[in-house]
């Protein structure tokens, strides 16, 4: 069996990485290869603002990911290709959790949105460059 091809995307960008999941599914389908798509929430809980958000907000923020996600991959790819597609909302630092499922799944490639492009992230978003320094496989970044 192939390994898969995972795609890291940022529901807060709203739809602009649409392309970045369009790419990663035909990447995944030149090899036959299970699509995974992951989202990451920020862990609020672990920083000094975590006491101003109630017990249930981590839940409620996890819950509401998962329905943003599934809402960008059904808008980028055909009902029959989402239905394929392994849907992953993680909670923690964007390019850590990323790393992390990838040690565990053993992708044989990431698929990564470059971020808008300004002054203070010339080539490359933070969160992208790390991927792209420490992944144990190819990373494609999507412009």
């Amino acid at each position: 069996m192939t390994n898969p091809v995972l795609c890291a995307v940022d529901i807060s960008n709203g739809q602009d990485d649409l392309k970045t999941i369009q790419t990663a599914a035909r990447m995944a389908a030149l090899d036959g290869a299970q699509l995974d798509v992951i989202a990451v929430v920020p862990d609020f809980g672990m920083s000094t603002v975590g006491s101003f958000f109630n017990k249930d907000h981590h839940d409620k923020m996890v819950t509401e990911a998962k329905r943003q996600l599934n809402e960008l991959v059904s808008e980028a790819l055909d009902p029959d290709q989402n239905a394929k597609v392994r849907h992953v909302v993680a909670t923690g630092r964007a390019y850590e959790e990323v790393l992390k499922l990838a040690k565990k799944a053993k992708p044989s490639l990431i698929v990564v949105g470059a971020s808008k492009v300004d002054f203070a992230e010339y080539l490359l978003g933070p969160n992208a460059a790390r991927i792209v320094r420490h992944a144990n496989c190819s990373v494609y970044v999507v412009r």
